[in-house]
């Protein structure tokens, strides 16, 4: 993978500029977190030398300084609210956020409820995080939130919110999807320090858009590609521009809410500390793209996947008709085409030879193979199988996997465990090599070519199975799938 971003520099540069801002403020900070920060695969793709937990590593830097807090508004609790990359539910992925930032020693001891009502399933989520040390704390629903605002800064507004106790200079808030209530929970964190004579202050830490590159930068786009079903809109920063003369990026929902927030801000401070939306921030990413062509060739491959994402989505009955039509125009803006994802025309001409599913998958050197699918195994499996031969230099021709160890697995899948589908999925095909290997060198050969894998590009010309595009996404393939089933049947498992 060609490098396009210096990682290392901005650890550094991101960290120092928090402590700045820190400082700012008299030694208390509130950050909005937004985003992933430990698992953001969507920086680490259009921004080639991200690495996924690059801002948990930030935070790291800061851990004797900072604590977290996590909110969850009570409602998603109630409605069993589920993460679509890792299809738990939200309040699933606050244990798991607790476990992983805990584990890096980071300091969680705070959990937010927003919009707090009672709720029966938020209440028995309550139980279960007291019972394991975990303080909770209740925010409640405020009428005609966000613009009553001489109701919202008060004793009945933000005043009946619990108020949060924390003991670092750095107070993280984030959560596991957005519309959790971060942000109100740093403006009633605010008005609540304010009341008791601390000097607090508040800033917002959001990857993208990335707000020093120009607006129709090949990232900024890919973001706003990869939130069209939020209908989000990069923006040049109009309060930025008048207050300054210098024009930034920023997106619709931050500057339409920023003149009620600038209101807040006087309103619990006696002045706003920000003349822009733009202001509030602290993402250094901008600064630290050292191969602009690397960057946007690789948010325009993000850009297309995107597309083909939303096409299948739709077809899964989990998207809409108009964010794949977003998307398209996002591609027509960008003069982009599906013949620009040079691994989609190999694998619809193999699917159009066999006249069977296929897959193609370009390696790192730009090498293209295809796997077609057979009666042992389906496409993608003969794809990674071929893949793995061409790295360790193995003939084609070469069986790495004995058949005979295949049959028992396929007389397993269909007769016990009751599949339709007999042919080895890419899981399966994986175990079966990684038995093989133990006897077989060619085959341990051909199993050390794995992390080659890792940010190549794949295209499949059905949608496929939950477990093949988990095995895939976990060996850091990046996939696209034609908005097709191979069947007809309604009703479809592995």
């Amino acid at each position: 993978m060609k490098i396009g971003f210096d990682n290392d520099k901005y650890l550094e540069m991101q960290s120092q500029h928090i402590r700045d801002r820190i400082a700012k403020f008299g030694g208390k900070l509130y950050l909005e977190f937004g985003g992933k920060l430990f698992d953001d695969y969507h920086a680490s793709r259009v921004l080639p030398g991200f690495k996924p937990d690059s801002k948990l590593q930030m935070l790291m830097q800061l851990k004797d300084d900072a604590e977290i807090v996590i909110v969850i508004n009570a409602d998603d609790i109630e409605k069993n609210k589920v993460r679509g990359d890792l299809g738990i539910t939200y309040d699933l992925d606050v244990l798991r956020l607790i476990d992983v930032f805990r584990s890096r020693g980071l300091l969680v001891e705070s959990v937010v409820l927003t919009r707090f009502a009672e709720q029966p399933t938020a209440v028995k989520f309550e139980k279960l995080l007291t019972e394991n040390g975990i303080r909770v704390y209740h925010h409640f629903s405020i009428p005609n939130y966000p613009t009553d605002i001489d109701l919202i800064v008060s004793e009945k507004g933000y005043g009946k919110n619990d108020y949060v106790q924390t003991s670092r200079r750095l107070v993280v808030i984030t959560a596991p999807g957005p519309g959790s209530g971060k942000m109100a929970v740093c403006l009633s964190q605010l008005y609540h320090e304010h009341k008791r004579g601390v000097q607090a202050g508040y800033a917002k830490f959001e990857t993208f858009p990335i707000w020093n590159l120009p607006l129709k930068h090949p990232v900024n786009v890919a973001y706003e590609a990869a939130t069209a079903d939020l209908n989000d809109v990069n923006m040049i920063d109009p309060f930025h521009l008048d207050a300054y003369g210098v024009t930034t990026v920023n997106y619709n929902r931050d500057i339409e809410v920023f003149p009620i927030l600038n209101t807040m801000f006087e309103q619990i401070l006696g002045e706003s500390p920000y003349k822009s939306p733009t202001d509030m921030g602290v993402n250094m990413a901008g600064n630290c793209i050292i191969d602009d062509a690397v960057v946007r060739e690789a948010a325009n491959q993000e850009i297309i996947r995107r597309y083909y994402a939303a096409l299948s989505n739709q077809m899964k009955g989990i998207g809409s008709v108009d964010e794949a039509f977003k998307i398209s125009l996002l591609m027509k803006q960008s003069k982009l085409t599906t013949a620009d994802r040079v691994v989609i025309n190999p694998a619809l001409q193999k699917a159009e030879e066999t006249g069977a599913p296929a897959a193609a998958i370009e390696l790192a050197d730009g090498t293209i193979l295809t796997g077609k699918t057979t009666n042992l195994l389906g496409a993608c499996s003969a794809m990674l199988l071929n893949a793995l031969k061409s790295l360790a230099g193995i003939p084609k021709d070469v069986d790495i996997i004995d058949p005979k160890v295949i049959e028992p697995i396929q007389k397993l899948k269909v007769e016990s465990f009751g599949s339709n589908n007999h042919r080895l999925h890419t899981d399966e095909i994986l175990i079966a090599l990684s038995m093989s290997a133990v006897t077989n060198p060619t085959a341990k050969l051909a199993m050390a070519q794995l992390p080659k894998l890792r940010n190549t590009d794949a295209h499949a010309t059905v949608i496929l199975s939950e477990t093949d595009t988990r095995t895939l996404k976990k060996l850091g393939i990046h996939l696209t799938t034609e908005p097709e089933y191979e069947t007809d049947r309604l009703y479809r498992k592995s």
